[in-house]
């Protein structure tokens, strides 16, 4: 009866100490949050990619704690405004941060 009170404790430690592992700090993303962000870039990504006026291969996208960033190089202001105003329509979306430059 002793060796499985404290294999309970051991388990119960172990899970513990497993699960603040993966949880999240102000700078770090825990597993759960790194997917989601995957999926929010992931959507971005392919709503720039649907809209033909915008050179997709020029936008980057990066994803934090449902922050995206859109990165690079674009033509004119109207397609900055433009993927802009793509990336805040998609849902977990939480604001977009702008550092496209024109040309």
């Amino acid at each position: 009866m002793q060796h499985l009170k404290g294999f309970s404790v051991l388990f119960l430690s172990l899970l513990l100490a497993l699960m603040m592992g993966c949880a999240a700090t102000p700078n770090q993303e825990g597993a759960g949050e790194y997917v989601d962000d995957s999926v929010i870039t992931t959507k971005v990504k392919a709503e720039i990619f649907r809209d033909s006026s915008l050179k997709s291969a020029e936008i980057n996208v990066e994803t934090f704690k449902g922050v995206v960033q859109l990165s690079g190089f674009v033509r004119s202001q109207a397609d900055i405004n433009k993927a802009v105003s793509i990336a805040r329509g998609v849902k977990g979306v939480t604001s977009v941060k702008n550092d496209m430059r024109l040309k």
